[in-house]
C-alpha cells in the first residue's frame, strides 16, 4: 500500500461545561464546541473492516466527554489535558488538531464564541 496520511475527525462536539477564570463560570458553566482531527493509521481498518484496527471515535468522545467534565479555570488548560489523555489512551496517534470554543464569553463583546486551538505532533509515534 502507498504511504498516506489518515484521520478521525469529531466535529462540533457540544457540551455544557464548568470552565472560567470567574468562580460563576464554575459553577454555571457555559456552552462549548470542540472539533478534533486526530492523526492515526488506519490502513489496516481499510481491508479489514474491523474496529479493532482503527481508533475507536466513541472511546475517544468519552476520554473528552471526561476531561470537559473536570472545573478549570483556563481553555487552555482543558485542550492540554484532553491532549495528555488521548495520547497516554491511544499511543499510536500521530497528531492532533483540537479546536475549543466557548460560545458566550463573558467579555462584554457580541461574538460567535472565544477559543483556543493546538496542534500537536506526537513524536513518539515516529521511531
Amino acid at each position: 500500500m502507498k504511504l498516506m496520511t489518515s484521520y478521525i475527525l469529531l466535529q462540533g462536539l457540544h457540551f455544557h461545561a464548568r470552565i472560567g477564570v470567574g468562580e460563576q463560570e464554575r459553577i454555571v458553566g457555559n456552552e462549548y464546541v470542540l472539533d478534533l482531527r486526530l492523526g492515526y493509521p488506519f490502513a489496516g481498518a481499510m481491508e479489514s473492516d474491523n474496529v479493532v484496527d482503527t481508533l475507536n471515535y466513541a472511546e475517544v468522545f468519552n476520554v473528552v466527554r471526561e476531561v470537559m467534565n473536570r472545573p478549570v479555570r483556563l481553555l487552555e488548560a482543558v485542550a492540554g489535558s484532553i491532549v495528555e489523555e488521548l495520547c497516554g489512551q491511544f499511543p499510536k496517534i500521530e497528531s492532533i488538531d483540537l479546536k475549543l470554543v466557548k460560545l458566550n464569553p463573558p467579555m462584554g463583546a457580541d461574538s460567535d464564541g472565544a477559543g483556543v486551538e493546538l496542534h500537536l505532533i506526537n513524536d513518539k509515534t515516529k521511531v
